[in-house]
């Protein structure tokens, strides 16, 4: 699938939330929104990630940033890591991989040499009209939410 750039809208979803409700893109227009997408929760790198993220939440907020994650882990998956990394922003669940597909972060990868299928680390800024404003892809979970801090301009 092909990646998102800056000036594509991005593609509208609903998916379940960690909390039991769900989540539509759409009804955060108005506002700009963080989407990263991760492979899998309670991982090493992921929990880094998301904890990152977490850290940074209230300053991205104060900020005009609403943050969502996404993975294809299920919502009951997703509810437990949220539990035990203290996490408060939503986690989405997109078990069969629509979502993460459409936005260009479903697909191969280099994983420890090998080509794989799986889920592309991936961020993607939505303005407030609903258009992508920043991009980026095959990311690293470290240092990660400080490079996009820096790159919106928040440090």
């Amino acid at each position: 699938m092909a990646r998102l750039a800056p000036g594509d809208l991005a593609p509208d979803f609903t998916l379940p939330t960690a909390d039991g409700g769900s989540l539509t893109l759409s009804s955060l227009r108005g506002n700009r929104v963080v989407v990263f997408f991760f492979p899998a929760a309670m991982t090493p790198g992921c929990t880094k990630e998301a904890c990152d993220f977490e850290d940074s939440y209230a300053s991205l907020q104060a900020a005009g940033y609403t943050v969502v994650g996404i993975s294809p882990d299920p919502v009951p998956r997703l509810a437990e890591f949220a539990e035990s990394a203290a996490l408060t922003y939503p986690l989405a669940s997109d078990t069969d991989r629509t979502v993460l597909s459409s936005w260009g972060a479903y697909g191969e990868k280099k994983l420890y040499g090998k080509t794989v299928e799986g889920v592309i680390r991936s961020t993607v800024v939505v303005g407030p009209d609903g258009t992508v404003e920043l991009a980026q892809y095959n990311i690293k979970a470290t240092g990660h939410v400080a490079k996009l801090r820096r790159d919106l301009g928040l440090d």
